[in-house]
């Protein structure tokens, strides 16, 4: 579990230095096959979603995390980085409320949220 929450940590702090917000961490462990945690964040426009996805990635590349996929980068309204057990989703304001990925994988305990202020990262087992 110790990689893991490395990587979020990695990956939240990079999207903060590029002013995401909303950042919302969610544990899909046992509901979704393909990964173990999603953190969700938003960024204003396409230029700072790319800006977010830029930064993360190089940050988890300084740490030898690198995406096994990444999907919307061309256009910044929706970007994905798939870090195995850790997805990143990087929204504009009106493409996360239109999919509302929270809501969708509301059975998805919260162990992360700014909004809510919920921090259970360190509880994770």
């Amino acid at each position: 579990m110790k990689g893991v929450l490395r990587k979020i940590h990695i990956a939240r702090e990079a999207a903060r230095s590029k002013k995401a917000y909303d950042l919302v961490v969610i544990d899909l462990r046992g509901l979704f096959p393909f990964s173990d945690f999603w953190l969700i964040c938003s960024g204003t426009s396409s230029v700072q979603t790319q800006a977010i996805a830029e930064e993360i990635m190089e940050k988890m590349q300084e740490h030898s995390f690198r995406p096994l996929h990444v999907e919307g980068e061309d256009t910044g309204e929706w970007i994905l980085l798939d870090y195995g057990d850790l997805i990143v989703h990087i929204f504009r304001e009106a493409e996360r409320s239109f999919y509302q990925l929270e809501k969708l994988w509301r059975k998805a305990p919260l162990v992360y949220s700014e909004r809510e202020n919920v921090d259970l990262l360190e509880d994770i087992r």
